[in-house]
């Protein structure tokens, strides 16, 4: 880890000084290194995995859908998907470059995304080599995904009794000063129920141009500020919010998914040179609903991710009203496509929709101060 040879070279470099030493151990220099570092890596080897992917034939597939989602997708059927190992290959290597590997959230937090990174590759190889367009089964997708996050839940019970965190198998909820609801066993299915959620939503949200990047982007800069704020006592006791020990190093990894996805964005932006795919959704996903678990934010993060949830609740309003009625809330769901059928441009939908999550971090900024 480069963090760790550099610490070990500046301490025995007297002519350093102690505070050039002080100052390399900032939480917040570190985040901003590795959201450059992310950055950076994206742009470099953006190019070659475009490349490669094009060259193996990984290809977006066409729908067989009405005939303005149809044109829609057909656009995009020579654009290569997976882009998400980009993603994933610059978060991991961000956060191990500068991030402390003896700090238990954060290593789990790389573990996570590598696993969920993992799964999205399976069911993007099955739907392009295998030519079922759906993937994998809903069950055998969703399984691995569960008990991911069953075992997350788990451990964290276990060190958060370690460390002697408060709020141990609770649900902190927000607005309200010290205020939890302990779940006890529950807390465990709570945490793979968040972790499961998110990354399927996300994963909805992946249909445009550049708009689950754009809006993972907001929400990724939220979370790394949560991350350095619950991390510290004294922030954490000022705004009255539970201090969670050890977390802060999750400012590193929150910040590696914003240089990673900011760099994504430069070949994901309309017209998209590549798509992320169940590559890049799933772990993003699942790695923004650790972090949230972690810091005790499970609330709130229904708050930032707002489009994230707006998606996934119109798909599945969808589906329950039609096997009710046979009539249809939207005309396509999720509600990005119902934009589109509406006669929106899908620069018009995207942006729009970027807005929306940039006002919806915003409002969970509140959460912070307002008790």
């Amino acid at each position: 880890m480069l963090y760790a040879l550099l610490h070990e070279y500046l301490r025995r470099a007297d002519f350093f000084g102690p505070d050039f030493l002080a100052g390399f151990d900032k939480i917040l220099l570190r985040a901003a290194v590795a959201a450059i570092t992310a950055f950076v890596l994206t742009l470099l080897f953006g190019p070659k995995v475009i490349r490669y992917l094009i060259k193996h034939g990984m290809m977006e597939k066409v729908d067989k859908n009405p005939d303005v989602l149809r044109q829609h997708n057909t656009s995009k059927a020579n654009v290569p998907t997976m882009g998400g190992l980009l993603i994933v290959g610059s978060i991991v290597m961000a956060s191990a470059l500068w991030g402390r590997f003896d700090r238990y959230y954060l290593v789990m937090a790389i573990l996570s995304t590598l696993v969920l990174g993992l799964v999205g590759f399976i069911d993007d190889w099955i739907k392009l080599t295998e030519r079922n367009r759906r993937g994998m089964t809903f069950a055998a997708k969703i399984l691995p995904q569960a008990v991911l996050g069953i075992i997350l839940g788990m451990f964290l019970m276990r060190h958060s009794a370690l460390t002697g965190c408060e709020g141990v198998g609770g649900l902190v909820i927000p607005f309200f000063a010290n205020t939890a609801i302990y779940l006890g066993v529950m807390y465990v299915f709570m945490v793979a129920c968040v972790i499961t959620a998110t990354s399927n939503a996300v994963n909805l949200t992946d249909g445009l141009d550049g708009l689950a990047a754009g809006c993972m982007l907001t929400v990724a800069l939220a979370f790394t500020g949560f991350a350095y704020l619950v991390g510290r006592v004294d922030y954490s006791a000022y705004l009255s919010v539970l201090h969670v020990p050890g977390s802060g190093e999750l400012t590193v990894f929150c910040a590696s998914i914003v240089g990673a996805v900011l760099g994504f964005l430069w070949f994901n932006c309309h017209p998209a040179r590549v798509f992320m795919g169940d590559t890049g959704a799933l772990p993003l996903g699942g790695a923004i609903g650790y972090v949230a678990v972690v810091l005790k934010h499970e609330l709130v993060l229904f708050i930032v991710g707002g489009v994230f949830v707006i998606e996934a609740l119109s798909v599945v309003i969808q589906v329950a009203y039609y096997k009710r009625t046979k009539r249809r809330v939207f005309l396509v769901a999720p509600i990005h496509y119902h934009f589109i059928f509406k006669g929106w441009t899908e620069t018009q939908v995207t942006v729009r929709f970027w807005l929306l999550s940039a006002v919806f971090a915003l409002i969970s900024l509140a959460t912070l101060k307002i008790h």
